[in-house]
């Protein structure tokens, strides 16, 4: 019986090679794309895993409800306070350094090594690498201990067992206490060098409730239920801490808590960060994409059943006589469900073989994409990609089986079958779903090219051409003083035209935030020191008051700008904030606001502007310590050659060994973009391959339909009809249908990419015209699609559909 199956699929198949081809074209694409985004998403899934305690460590975050914002940063206290206090609390790990580089010098040689952290002394407890060389017993005691990664520890010595060597940087000492090898698993926490934090910081954090300098992961002892630790860090944490300031400040710990935050906690799974985090310190979270992704792969695959389901029920007519003569001589309905499932089974299984080895084709170019190296070495594809496979075999081929197999075998045999309307709903009702998914991608796609092209377009309100940002090493102990020094010697390079500094630099800015207080309202700010000229610099506009001035003393005492997100945050007027004086939480004494600028974007679009302002990096004591850069504007003539003067400058004579680490301001900030970018890419192709997939079924569903009213068009032919008016009849019942799918998918559309654009801050409106083009489009391309065909049915042999009657 079997065998007899096989023959009469491959009898099929031949017979209809043109549907047999669009399947398997279809279902390869369709599971191709699904293997692609079900690999990326298993490797985003798959960072932490190495970690043995990865089930009890948490990363902590807070939530502030006024703002409806998240943050990543704790103090000392709370950290403490936390361990002391919450019983299913076991240890934590403070860290607020992470992908630093330094100069480092043994007996051996100096080396510039990269990827460094700073770190508490529990970190190798919740961060357990495997141990090469020493021990993790006080590795991280102290200023004086180190430890390395192996590769690091080759950089340095050119061997691993280094335990108990001295490293020098800073013009500090160092004693290597472990050595330690790095997963070769995913993880975002690979630090090829850990130090413990600053002691002269740490120690004047350590009784400062309100300095958030630190990220923290907390390890649970087993069983901990996490909730009730968040709830207990808001009793006995935050709570506590406003306890302490609540009096000063005249209010209720509620009040305090709603104006100073933060009002909750958050802890995230060490193996939920990578997507999952609500604000993260290793880089940017973004699950919601990933999600759009794989649900438009699935309905690659979709669109392809879909194909499969109309095709097969549109031969239903080819094969109506065979499933009469089987039934007459006791072939029973399930025998039959089975027979066209196994033909289908077949389909799906070659289209998924031709999908593995096109997957593995594409993965180089998907890796490039992506900046990965995945390799199809985890079962889970194999397992999920499969179950894709069975979950089509079943679908694409129960609804067509189950169709044919109910056939009446005297309605079969006698031929009435072929003028029946058996099956004309079925088909038309799939037909429409897969036009109304053709819709959504076309108006996806296109809005998100307007949107992307919007981003691009926007008048950023500064402009970052010709600046380049040369940012200094760590290390010196005065580093404003080495920017002035610079300052002058570097204006007399060639190609030069100006100089200075900014710490919250556009694309890359390292702005702190603190409250700001007026009176009994305090909202959440950025600040950014910078030099006199900085914000002119980079071609912000003034919109009210005056610029800072060298001339004036007051200008580096308490004299501040604000942009217009700081003005509105607090209700006020231009006008009104030149009168006002403001409380920033990182300072002791009043701030007067003396110029209002427009709003400038520090951070991605997607992002709103958030209220800054900006001093004088002299203005406070520790602010001038944080001096990081240097920024010039250079001869747009001489670019190539200005940039290799100031290296050979900068290595000779600045930073010798450290390297020139620089960039242009424009550049910088463009990679912002770079993410959306790679959405509208992907989109771009997936909208291709939808279309190919829906246009390619369409064709043949209309040819095999055309097909089957070939005596019709003879008929009419003979009784004078035109082939204008031919073609027009028989591509009617497709242009309804477009017309149908896309007005259904309209609303759908509108939906989805709106929810989409909140994601951004700077957004297009809804524009018309996609769903007007998308409408256009498909009643095009079905025409055009089913034209074809309809054109070649005009050219019937009328005498051999006419014979008979």
């Amino acid at each position: 019986m079997l065998n007899n199956w096989l023959k009469i699929a491959l009898i099929n198949y031949k017979k209809n090679w043109l549907s047999t081809i669009i399947n398997l074209f279809g279902l390869t694409i369709g599971l191709t794309g699904f293997m692609l985004i079900l690999m990326h998403w298993n490797d985003e899934e798959s960072f932490e895993r190495w970690n043995p305690g990865k089930d009890n460590i948490y990363y902590f975050q807070t939530y502030h409800k006024p703002e409806n914002s998240y943050g990543n940063n704790i103090s000392i206290p709370m950290a403490k306070r936390a361990k002391e206090l919450i019983p299913g609390v076991q240890d934590y790990v403070l860290f607020n350094g992470s992908g630093i580089g330094l100069k480092m010098t043994t007996k051996v040689k100096t080396v510039f090594q990269k990827e460094g952290m700073t770190a508490t002394e529990s970190f190798f407890k919740l961060f357990p690498f495997k141990l090469v060389s020493g021990s993790y017993k006080d590795a991280l005691k102290g200023e004086s201990a180190i430890a390395l990664s192996t590769e690091a520890a080759k950089n340095l010595f050119g061997k691993t067992n280094v335990a108990g060597e001295s490293v020098k940087f800073d013009n500090k000492n160092y004693v290597v206490t472990a050595v330690y090898e790095l997963p070769k698993e995913n993880s975002q926490i690979k630090p090829e060098f850990v130090i413990h934090p600053s002691m002269e910081q740490f120690k004047g954090d350590e009784k400062n409730w309100g300095n958030f300098n630190y990220g923290s992961f907390f390890m649970l002892k087993p069983g901990t239920d996490p909730k009730v630790v968040q709830q207990k860090f808001v009793k006995d944490v935050f709570e506590y801490r406003a306890s302490l300031d609540k009096d000063s400040a005249g209010m209720t710990i509620q009040q305090y808590l709603d104006l100073y935050g933060p009002t909750d906690s958050i802890l995230t799974p060490l193996v939920e960060i990578k997507l999952h985090a609500k604000a993260s310190w290793f880089g940017p979270v973004d699950f919601k994409t990933l999600m759009i992704l794989f649900t438009l792969s699935v309905l690659i695959v979709i669109l392809s059943a879909i194909n499969f389901i109309n095709l097969k029920t549109a031969q239903a007519s080819q094969r109506a006589k065979e499933i009469g003569v089987r039934k007459a001589i006791g072939s029973t309905k399930t025998n039959l469900v089975f027979q066209f499932l196994m033909e289908t089974f077949l389909i799906c299984m070659a289209s998924y073989l031709l999908a593995l080895a096109l997957t593995e084709l594409l993965l180089p170019s998907f890796n490039k994409f992506y900046d990965k190296e995945m390799v199809m070495n985890d079962w889970h594809i194999y397992f999920y990609s499969f179950a894709m496979v069975l979950m089509v075999t079943l679908i694409s081929g129960l609804i067509p089986a189950t169709y044919l197999s109910n056939f009446k075998a005297i309605e079969t045999l006698k031929g009435n079958f072929a003028r029946s309307k058996h099956g004309v709903w079925l088909r038309n009702g799939i037909l429409t779903l897969q036009l109304i998914i053709s819709s959504f991608f076309i108006i996806g796609g296109l809005i998100v090219n307007q949107q992307v092209n919007y981003m691009m377009n926007k008048d950023l309100g500064y402009s970052g051409k010709q600046i380049m940002m040369i940012n200094f090493s760590e290390s010196d102990p005065k580093p404003w003083l080495k920017y002035e020094r610079l300052k002058t010697e570097m204006k007399k390079i060639k190609g030069v035209v100006d100089i200075s500094y900014g710490e919250a630099v556009p694309g890359n800015g390292r702005s702190s935030s603190s409250n700001m207080d007026y009176k009994d309202k305090s909202i959440q700010g950025q600040h950014g020191s910078m030099d006199y000229n900085y914000l002119k610099f980079i071609n912000v506009k003034l919109k009210t008051g005056r610029w800072l001035n060298p001339n004036l003393s007051s200008d580096t005492i308490n004299n501040v700008m604000v942009n217009e997100a700081f003005v509105r945050k607090f209700g006020w007027k231009d006008e009104d904030a030149l009168k006002n004086e403001i409380r920033p939480g990182f300072d002791n004494k009043n701030y007067k606001i003396v110029g209002v600028v427009k709003d400038f974007n520090i951070r991605s679009l997607r992002t709103k502007v958030e209220p800054i302002i900006f001093f004088h990096y002299r203005e406070t004591e520790w602010k001038k310590f944080n001096v990081y850069n240097i920024q010039l504007k250079i001869n747009p003539n001489d670019i190539d050659g200005t940039v290799k003067r100031l290296k050979a400058y900068w290595q000779n004579n600045v930073e010798r060994g450290y390297p020139f680490d620089y960039y242009f301001l424009d550049q910088q900030f463009a990679k912002t973009f770079e993410k959306y970018q790679k959405q509208q890419t992907l989109f771009t192709i997936l909208n291709a391959m939808v279309l190919m997939v829906a246009l390619l079924g369409l064709f043949a569903l209309s040819s095999l339909m055309i097909e089957q009213k070939l005596k019709d068009v003879a008929i009419r032919k003979t009784l004078g009809a035109s082939d204008g008016t031919l073609i027009v009849g028989l591509t009617k019942q497709f242009l309804w249908i477009t017309l149908i799918a896309v007005i259904i998918s309209i609303p759908i559309s509108y939906y989805l990419m709106n929810e989409w654009l909140k994601d951004f801050a700077y957004r297009i409106d809804m524009p018309v015209f996609p769903f007007v083009l998308s409408l256009i489009s498909l009643l095009i391309l079905t025409f055009a699609v089913v034209s074809v065909k309809a054109y070649q049915a005009t050219k019937v042999n009328l005498v051999k559909y006419l014979k008979y009657e």
